[in-house]
């Protein structure tokens, strides 16, 4: 029973932070910029290889992962290697997020900047800009197995890849407006639950999942405008002004309901 206040607690946190005005609005857009990510061409395509690497699997017992064995060790290494990359990205959105708490005085200013920002990773993201896409990523990796997978996941989040860098700035760019490194954190956390749900799909069943990948690869251009426009949008919202309109007629409508958490 003493437990119940404590966990009562954290829920209304969560409640509170992801319906808060600035939060209602960012949190879809760090989901989608997540998910986006994973079905990038610097993601999609290594996708079997990071699976084998944080399980220490072969390609053959991948395909096979219908069995409760195989499947528990993919599900746990991949949920490990998530918490690895996740560490790295909820780190930085809490250090964002400080930034944006320290600058509190300038926010007009940092929005418009920020919203620039956010038109330039969008374009790049879309292969507009191709020559800023370069490779970054750190190549070396630990031995395979489940014991190795947080630290391939640390590895993943701080070796970013070009596809992945300029949905995840975009991402840090909203959490640098919200004026509090809690609230960088958790959006930087909901960021990783986008990126992270696809390789946890894969692990839990690897055939149904490849289905909806052979879809992304062949229309992986199309995915990448996508994101690309959804960024751009964004930017021009906080350019433009419009994204602070539409965060006060979000805290007006917020704050006619209670959360029952």
């Amino acid at each position: 029973m003493r437990t119940a206040a404590p966990i009562a607690s954290i829920g209304s946190w969560f409640a509170d932070t992801a319906l808060d005005g600035p939060m209602l609005l960012a949190v879809p857009v760090a989901l989608v910029a997540g998910t986006v990510s994973f079905f990038s061409p610097c993601v999609l395509p290594l996708l079997p290889g990071y699976l084998s690497y944080v399980t220490g699997l072969s390609g053959a017992d991948i395909v096979a992962n219908g069995s409760t064995g195989v499947r528990g060790r993919m599900v746990t290494g991949t949920l490990l290697f998530i918490g690895g990359f996740s560490l790295v990205f909820v780190a930085v959105g809490g250090a964002f997020g400080q930034v944006g708490y320290l600058l509190i005085d300038h926010q007009a200013a940092l929005t418009k900047i920020l919203g620039v920002l956010t038109i330039v990773l969008g374009l790049v993201f879309a292969g507009v800009v191709p020559w800023l896409q370069r490779d970054v990523r750190v190549h070396a990796v630990p031995a395979v197995g489940l014991g190795a997978a947080p630290l391939l996941g640390i590895l993943f989040g701080l070796g970013w890849t070009p596809c992945i860098g300029p949905t995840l700035a975009a991402v840090l760019s909203l959490s640098g407006l919200g004026g509090s490194p809690t609230r960088g954190a958790f959006l930087a956390f909901v960021y990783c639950l986008g990126l992270g749900m696809p390789f946890l799909a894969a692990a839990v069943s690897y055939r149904k999942m490849m289905g909806a990948v052979g879809w992304a690869r062949r229309h992986q251009t199309g995915v990448m405008r996508f994101g690309g426009a959804m960024l751009v949008v964004v930017g021009i919202l906080l350019v433009s002004g419009v994204w602070n309109s539409l965060i006060v007629d979000v805290k007006t409508w917020v704050g006619g309901f209670e959360t029952a958490v």
